[in-house]
């Protein structure tokens, strides 16, 4: 038993690579078990293995190679999403939509899988009317649109292109052309009406659910030990988690790419990842509180000071109990800053 067991762990193993033109495959050979029937009355009859008794059935082991992309050309990668909804290999799917901002952008992908392969459902049913042309169509068809599905739910934001919504305008009149009242249409309909919606909100002086703004001195503000002795520590660390899940479920994805954030100081991309800038000023801005009410009062005695440090030492506890690790490491941060590390008689009144 135990022998069969490594046998069937190591049934897949690296083949190598494979080359076509505009795309480079990862191959791997997977053995897989088939059950076949035991004698030939069975096979000439076409019952199947998982149709008999294991006494009448007998396994067999055939390889099966498998590729998987590992570099090619945009248009190969798009055409890649088309098999790999086929083969439901939604992980391929996941990380494209995740990463393609890295090296194009809506518009092209757009272009290609609507142009080339959404006029091609078309054509192909206009010069061949046969029934395997019409069940190629709708599958084709269907396939697109869960795409188009799958793109608009998590990442809508690549969707936002005021004002005139190019990319979004684009899907809409292909799926009315094509797939008219379904929940794609409806979903990119209602999307479309949400950021027209904001940004007349965002010219009227309302705040979009998008543009994000924290200032330290208005967001979080407490002074000194008066105030913040005020608050338990586990209402404290609540509020501080929810304010962080909220900017941490706003987060777009293709934000946190290393291409995407590291253009951000330049001037043309000032407004660039600004989900994950939004959880950056947060920590920042709860350093920089920790800090102020320990140093705001001049004249407080190291035992005070000891004491507010002590509150915000709790403070982090109750986070780190919440799992709110964000938080917990910005208050660890202020208490580790020089500022504060040099205080060597406030720490020293500090109950170990």
């Amino acid at each position: 038993m135990k022998l069969f067991w490594k046998v069937k762990m190591s049934s897949i193993q690296d083949w190598g690579e494979e080359v076509e033109e505009g795309a480079v495959y990862n191959v791997t050979l997977k053995r897989v078990q088939i059950q076949q029937a035991a004698n030939k009355g069975a096979r000439w009859l076409g019952a199947e293995g998982d149709q008999l008794p294991p006494e009448h059935t007998v396994s067999q082991y055939e390889t099966c190679k498998i590729r998987t992309i590992k570099a090619g050309t945009l248009e190969k990668l798009v055409e890649t999403l088309l098999t790999a909804f086929g083969d439901n290999d939604f992980t391929y799917i996941s990380i494209f939509l995740s990463t393609y901002r890295a090296f194009a952008s809506t518009k092209e992908v757009l272009e290609i899988l609507l142009d080339r392969y959404g006029n091609l459902e078309t054509s192909n049913c206009e010069e061949d009317g046969s029934q395997n042309s019409s069940e190629s169509k709708t599958v084709l068809r269907n396939t697109i649109a869960s795409l188009l599905r799958a793109w608009l739910d998590p990442c809508s934001e690549d969707f936002r292109e005021p004002p005139d919504y190019v990319c979004l305008h684009k899907l809409l009149d292909y799926l009315k052309r094509i797939m008219p009242g379904s929940d794609t249409e409806k979903r990119a309909q209602s999307l479309l009406e949400q950021f027209q919606k904001q940004e007349v909100e965002n010219e009227n002086g309302f705040h979009s659910t998008f543009i994000f703004s924290l200032d330290v001195d208005e967001e979080i503000e407490i002074d000194g030990t008066q105030e913040l002795s005020f608050f338990s520590e586990d209402l404290v660390a609540e509020q501080l988690t929810y304010m962080d899940a909220e900017l941490f479920k706003k987060v777009v994805p293709h934000h946190c790419l290393g291409c995407i954030w590291s253009q951000r100081d330049k001037k043309e991309y000032k407004h660039l990842a600004s989900t994950i800038r939004a959880t950056i000023s947060q920590f920042n801005a709860v350093t920089n509180c920790v800090i102020k009410t320990i140093l705001k009062d001049k004249e407080l005695k190291p035992q005070h000071r000891a004491k507010i440090i002590e509150k915000w030492i709790n403070i982090a506890q109750e986070c780190r109990i919440l799992k709110n690790f964000s938080s917990l490491r910005a208050i660890v941060s202020a208490l580790q800053s020089t500022s504060i590390y040099r205080l060597k008689t406030t720490w020293a009144s500090v109950t170990k």
